[in-house]
């Protein structure tokens, strides 16, 4: 089977905007499972989201969504639960016991928390020129990266002994904050931690757009 046919009938297909952070975290726990799947790229400029066919997969007209087998799945925390439960060993990305999942979950909460409105909100505004306050964006950025910073000193990862979860869901964006105008500079734990986890077996990266300040 050529590799395009292959991709075709994938049992996984992602709905994505290939800028997106929340897209890349999917799409990186995909790659890192080795689990084939195929990109529907949505042109979201033109209202794709929002198509009733898409609404009937994404009720909220959000990226990413997969679907799998009949299975239509929105939010990219979501789906790495389910891919990780599905595909992957649950005990080594969601936790091996309750303080692992615990903290899995703190930094799952994090990802769509202190992530999205700092690092995720900042890059909003200089890649797709969203309406937000760029400077509060950019200081809770700085703020979350001190304490991940903290966190990571004398740690190689977020929750446990290994990747987790929590490390796919906050790669993406802490990775790609340049391009909202927050250096990383100051934050040499952050730093390899990143690195570390593009060292992993089978990581992809997402397309880089120019740093901003």
């Amino acid at each position: 089977m050529s590799n395009a046919n292959a991709l075709e009938n994938a049992p996984v297909k992602l709905y994505r905007n290939p800028k997106s952070g929340h897209c890349h975290r999917v799409e990186l726990m995909l790659a890192l499972l080795a689990i084939p799947y195929q990109t529907v790229d949505l042109d979201m400029a033109h209202g794709a989201h929002r198509a009733p066919d898409y609404l009937a997969i994404s009720p909220l007209g959000q990226v990413p969504a997969i679907e799998d087998n009949g299975l239509t799945l929105a939010d990219s925390n979501a789906i790495l639960i389910y891919l990780a439960e599905r595909y992957g060993d649950p005990a080594t990305w969601i936790g091996s016991d309750p303080v692992e999942k615990a903290g899995v979950q703190r930094w799952l909460s994090i990802a769509a928390g202190e992530i999205a409105s700092g690092p995720c909100a900042a890059r909003l505004v200089s890649v797709f020129g969203a309406p937000l306050d760029h400077q509060a964006a950019k200081a809770k950025a700085h703020a979350l990266f001190a304490v991940m910073d903290a966190h990571l000193e004398g740690r190689q990862w977020l929750a446990a002994d290994r990747p987790t979860l929590a490390d796919i869901a906050g790669y993406s964006y802490v990775a790609h904050a340049p391009e909202g105008g927050v250096s990383l500079a100051a934050y040499p734990q952050v730093r390899a931690w990143l690195s570390r986890i593009e060292a992993l077996p089978r990581f992809i990266g997402m397309a880089r757009s120019p740093a901003l300040a």
